[in-house]
């Protein structure tokens, strides 16, 4: 029988040195080079500082958090409202789109993942990734989509957004539970970059078919990436082939003939309970479709099984999405590399379910 081993606690002692070096290590930061080269680079005054993170990567540079005061009295959420409502007021006209096709078939394009404002270098990593290549990736992907969809007779498209848009979602440069990350720059810069790629996104789809945009909560952008979904509904406020479920629901559910589609960031439910989770919070849909499938994200990577009943007549697919981000040095250092980066789609038919995949590739760079 394995013996257990105990966990091992310090003692109030212990923990006061432990403190006590913390704070001194601190106070060392104040002349460290590293440290002026870094508020030199972006124009940050020392008097303006009210705190500092660091840590080092796998090359043994050191990064830093900065947190001034303006950062400090900056309120948030009244930046997020006086901009919604800076765009309802002054929201773009777009013209309605006459549609000579009728389609029968929906095009689900879920661009998962993308971390707008992650940093990875490629001495450290083997590949760089930061906000241009992100920017620049969704819109390849968007492209290479639509160009494998050209086949099919599209009726309407399933715009997937959400799901770590952003790396970070706050003035820290963590996540909303405050794990440090490496980023490219401050916070509003990676905000505006994504509400810019969404709309050029949503633009580009609409193109071809009405869009339903539906957002997912998620780990890393939890506040921000909300407030971002918020900026897009207000910005296409004119557009009426334009719908949006934008909720703070952690779980959204889509119809599409016989086809029920629940959506998830990934880090929530497990995903062995996901297919009852369908059948009890939407039993009507449940019951009057016969495909059902879960498009979740947050892994980076694919992950696919299929519960059946008894007779394999009625199943629930559920399956993760490809990431077209790139490896940071956290991942990197934890060995979780050379899985492929894509952005990903799918045709749902009306009556038959999910006749196609649509995968578009990014080569390592």
């Amino acid at each position: 029988m394995k013996k257990e081993s105990k966990r091992l606690r310090l003692s109030p002692e212990e923990v006061e040195v432990v403190n006590e070096m913390r704070g001194k290590e601190l106070d060392n930061l104040s002349g460290n080079t590293a440290l002026d080269l870094h508020l030199k680079d972006r124009g940050i005054l020392k008097k303006d500082v009210v705190s500092v993170k660091h840590w080092q990567n796998m090359s043994g540079e050191l990064r830093f958090s900065i947190v001034t005061k303006d950062d400090q009295s900056f309120d948030e959420s009244k930046m997020f409202e006086g901009v919604n409502k800076l765009i309802e007021k002054h929201a773009p006209k777009y013209n309605k789109i006459k549609r000579s096709v009728k389609g029968d078939h929906l095009l689900v394009v879920n661009p998962a993942d993308i971390h707008i404002g992650k940093l990875a270098v490629a001495l450290e990593t083997g590949e760089e990734y930061n906000s241009e290549i992100a920017f620049n990736r969704v819109l390849e992907g968007i492209d290479g989509i639509l160009a494998k969809a050209s086949g099919f007779d599209i009726d309407r498209i399933l715009f997937c957004v959400g799901n770590d848009i952003l790396h970070i979602d706050n003035v820290y440069n963590t996540t909303t539970a405050g794990t440090p990350q490496d980023a490219d720059g401050k916070w509003w810069q990676h905000y505006e970059l994504a509400l810019e790629l969404y709309v050029r996104c949503v633009e580009i789809l609409r193109q071809v078919a009405p869009v339903d945009v539906v957002h997912s909560m998620s780990n890393h952008d939890y506040q921000s990436g909300f407030h971002l979904a918020q900026s897009l509904k207000a910005w296409f406020r004119n557009a009426n082939d334009i719908t949006f479920d934008v909720s703070v629901a952690h779980r959204k559910y889509y119809t599409y003939g016989k086809n029920l589609i629940g959506l998830e960031h990934g880090d929530g439910a497990k995903m062995a309970n996901l297919p009852l989770t369908m059948a009890n919070e939407r039993p009507q849909d449940w019951a009057e479709t016969s495909h059902r499938y879960w498009y979740l994200h947050h892994l980076h990577h694919k992950v696919k099984n299929k519960w059946l009943d008894g007779k394999d007549y009625i199943g629930v697919t559920v399956e993760y999405m490809r990431s077209p981000s790139g490896t940071d040095s956290w991942h990197n250092r934890k060995g979780f590399v050379g899985t492929p980066k894509a952005v990903e789609g799918f045709i749902h038919a009306k009556d038959s379910g999910q006749v196609a995949r649509l995968v578009h590739y990014f080569d390592k760079k």
